[in-house]
């Protein structure tokens, strides 16, 4: 491969490595609101054994959801992020290794030219 080539592989890893990011980011939000869901849902169901809110089939129904929901959603989020961050460790150390074989060259400082 020339330079060129490194230099375009090296271009479409670093929008790969973009991309990578931020699914891992949109994973992590899914996992977050999963948690959430998860806690209110805990929440409402411990405020209906205790007698703070009312006996309502619904009310069970929805906080049962919620933390079921909510545990799904941050585990399937949570394994997704694993593999993309396997993917993103993959495609960082590719382009490191292609940026280590292009044939750099320095450039002197302004300074030093005058």
């Amino acid at each position: 491969m020339n330079d060129s080539n490194h230099r375009d592989e090296i271009v479409r890893l670093e929008a790969q490595i973009d991309d990578l990011a931020a699914k891992i980011e949109s994973c992590r939000k899914f996992i977050l609101v999963g948690r959430i869901a998860v806690a209110g849902g805990g929440a409402v169901l411990i405020a209906l054994l205790v007698g703070a809110i009312q006996f309502d089939p619904a009310v069970i129904a929805a906080a049962v959801t919620a933390v079921l929901g909510g545990i799904v959603a941050a585990g399937s989020n949570q394994s997704t992020a694993k593999e993309t961050m396997h993917e993103l460790t993959a495609a960082e150390a590719k382009r490191a290794g292609l940026i280590g074989q292009i044939d750099l060259r320095l450039v002197p400082n302004r300074d030093e030219l005058q």
